[in-house]
């Protein structure tokens, strides 16, 4: 199971991130916990200053704006 982190305040850019990602993890079959991490301090502590940030497993692949769609299944996999 992969772990996902959405780094952001909730806008819109950010929902729509977490739904991409979860979308793509569906349609690929991986397990995943997305979880949507809001507090600043939290955000700044993994060294994202644009948002929205991907963490998976740990490793920032992701920040500021919307991901490409063609990057997340590598993300994923």
């Amino acid at each position: 199971m992969k772990d996902v982190k959405i780094l952001g305040p909730g806008c819109a850019r950010c929902r729509t991130t977490a739904e991409m990602v979860q979308a793509e993890a569906d349609r690929l079959g991986v397990a995943i916990t997305l979880e949507k991490v809001t507090d600043y301090a939290a955000i700044a502590g993994w060294g994202i200053a644009s948002t929205p940030g991907i963490v998976v497993d740990g490793k920032v692949v992701h920040a500021g704006g919307l991901p490409r769609a063609d990057d997340i299944p590598g993300w994923l996999r």
